[in-house]
């Protein structure tokens, strides 16, 4: 009986320990099924690597100097900083920027990044932080241009890889005279300027710092958003354990009132989402 017994013991303890192995193997786990260690990753490397298009004011932009600045990159630095970590800021070409990010070249995508369907199929998003709208610039003496409807046979200016996208699901693409597509949203207004395209298509922060800094003759056309969009930072479909953190860390900077602070400083006032 004792032998029995003793047997059985052995067999619950063997059978117990497989449990608390599978337990943990399972821990860490992302939506894959793989194992997630991208927030250890990332605090192995002592460094947050952010991927960003850096002609992107007020998101992320080069100053006088060639520093990179920004909303963004102050949100990012603080992020990084919680987290124990350095911030890599890392220029790469936006229309391959999912590319970038899946490849792993970068940690996280975010430069006033739009989150919709097509994103989303190939990469998560944080919670949305910001909201934004895609929206319509024309020269300030341009009268015949007045809402969406008038720019049937007009020349339209849209950065590649970014607001093309959403343009191309409103009817307007289709009654365009031409689309033009630039790398960066400088150029488009730069043709904008030389009047070799009619209006730019753009995310209304980048357009209202832009008119603001430059001192240009542009102007919005009102009542007229193609998109109604929300910002959002991109990462990996793997890397759950690093969104939840960050995630988390942008709820605390609300909280305390460090993202309202850095929002006063590029807006003059709180435009974060709460």
């Amino acid at each position: 009986m004792k032998s029995i017994l003793k047997t059985f013991k052995i067999i619950l303890s063997i059978f117990m320990s497989a449990v608390i192995l599978m337990s943990f193997g399972c821990s860490g786990k992302n939506s894959a099924g793989t194992e997630d260690n991208s927030l250890q990753k990332v605090k192995d490397a002592g460094k947050l690597v952010l991927g960003l298009d850096d002609t992107f004011a007020p998101m992320g932009f080069r100053d006088e100097s060639g520093e990179i600045i920004g909303f963004d990159i102050d949100l990012a630095k603080e992020v990084a900083s919680r987290m124990g970590v350095e911030l890599e800021i890392k220029p790469i070409d936006w229309s391959s920027s999912i590319l970038s990010l899946n490849k792993g070249d970068i940690d996280v995508l975010w430069n006033g990044v739009t989150i919709n369907e097509s994103r989303k199929a190939q990469i998560n998003f944080s919670k949305p932080y910001l909201n934004n709208r895609l929206i319509i610039v024309k020269p300030k003496d341009r009268n015949d241009i007045n809402s969406k409807e008038d720019l049937a046979g007009k020349v339209l200016g849209v950065q590649v890889g970014s607001n093309d996208e959403a343009l191309q699901s409103d009817s307007i693409s289709k009654e365009a005279k031409e689309i033009r597509k630039y790398d960066v949203n400088v150029n488009a207004f730069l043709d904008l300027r030389a009047k070799r395209i009619d209006v730019v298509i753009i995310d209304e922060v980048a357009a209202q710092y832009y008119i603001s800094e430059e001192k240009v003759d542009f102007v919005v056309v009102e009542n007229s958003p193609l998109t109604e969009e929300f910002y959002g930072i991109g990462f990996r479909k793997t890397d759950v354990e690093l969104l939840d953190e960050v995630d988390r860390i942008l709820d605390e900077m609300k909280a305390d009132g460090k993202s309202a602070e850095i929002s006063q400083k590029w807006f003059a006032k709180d435009i974060v989402l709460k």
